[in-house]
C-alpha cells in the first residue's frame, strides 16, 4: 500500500500542492482528473520521487522510486539513441537482463531508429513499453491516451487492465474521461491543490458530467463572436 500524508508543494509563492491524503492499494487501478494546473503532474512527480515536498509518502518498499513506472505526458529521449538501446538502459536500470524486445514490441515500433525522431505518440508508446519491461509494482500514467492513435488507445486499456489483474498500482490522469471509465476503480479530482472529490464507479457519470460543466457556459459568454 502507498499512502500519502498532507503531501504539499510550492514553487516559490506559489503553492501548488495543499495538503493531499491519499491511499493506494495494489490491483486497482486509480484516475487523478482535474483542470490544467490543478496539481495532478507535480503529485505524480512527488510520488515518483523526482520532486521535493513536504508531508510524508509511506510505502511497503524501502524506497519507492526503485519501484515506480513513470509515464510522463511528453516523454524525453536522449540523442542519437535507438528505441532499443532505450529500452536496454530501462531495463539495466533495474538490473533486467532482457534484450530481445521485438516479442515485447506490441505497438510494432522501429526500434533500430532514433528514438528522438520518433512521432509524439511513437514517443509515448515507447516511453511505456520501457515502463512495463522494468516489471514496477506502481505505475503512474500521466495523459497515456493523449496523442496516440485509437487503435494503440486500445492496447493501452488493456494493458492497465492486465496490470490490475497482476495486483500492480496504477495511477492515470486523462483529459478524455472515457477512458478513464473504461479503466479506473476509483477516481479522485483535485482542484487547487485539494482533492475535492473521491467516487467510485458508480458515480462516474455524474463525475464526468460535472466536469463537463466546469465554467463552460460562463466562458462561453465572454467570446463576442456568440
Amino acid at each position: 500500500m502507498i499512502a500519502i500524508r498532507n503531501l504539499r508543494k510550492s514553487y516559490g509563492g506559489k503553492t501548488v500542492l495543499k495538503g493531499i491524503d491519499l491511499s493506494f492499494e495494489p490491483g486497482f487501478v486509480y484516475g487523478i482528473v482535474g483542470q490544467n494546473g490543478a496539481g495532478k503532474t507535480t503529485l505524480f512527480k512527488a510520488v515518483a520521487g523526482l520532486e521535493e515536498f513536504e508531508g510524508a509518502i509511506e510505502s511497503s518498499h524501502e524506497l519507492l522510486k526503485n519501484h515506480v513506472g513513470f509515464l510522463e505526458t511528453n516523454p524525453i529521449f536522449l540523442s542519437r539513441m535507438t528505441g532499443w538501446e532505450y529500452l536496454k538502459l530501462l531495463c539495466a536500470a533495474r538490473n533486467i537482463k532482457e534484450d530481445n524486445f521485438e516479442e515485447e514490441n506490441l505497438f510494432d515500433l522501429p526500434l533500430d531508429e532514433y528514438a528522438e525522431n520518433y512521432s509524439t505518440g511513437m514517443k509515448k508508446k515507447l516511453a511505456l513499453m520501457g515502463t512495463i519491461l522494468q516489471r514496477n509494482e506502481l505505475f503512474i500514467l500521466d495523459e497515456p491516451f493523449n496523442g496516440v492513435d485509437i487503435y494503440s488507445n486500445l492496447i493501452i486499456t488493456k494493458i492497465v487492465r492486465k496490470l490490475k489483474a497482476a495486483n500492480k498500482t496504477v495511477l492515470i490522469s486523462s483529459h478524455i474521461f472515457s477512458t478513464l471509465s473504461d479503466t479506473c476503480d476509483i477516481i479522485h479530482l483535485i482542484e487547487e491543490g485539494k482533492v475535492v472529490k473521491s467516487v467510485d464507479r458508480d458515480g462516474f457519470a455524474d463525475l464526468d458530467q460535472e466536469m463537463r460543466s466546469f465554467d463552460i457556459g460562463e466562458k462561453l459568454d465572454r467570446l463576442s463572436i456568440f
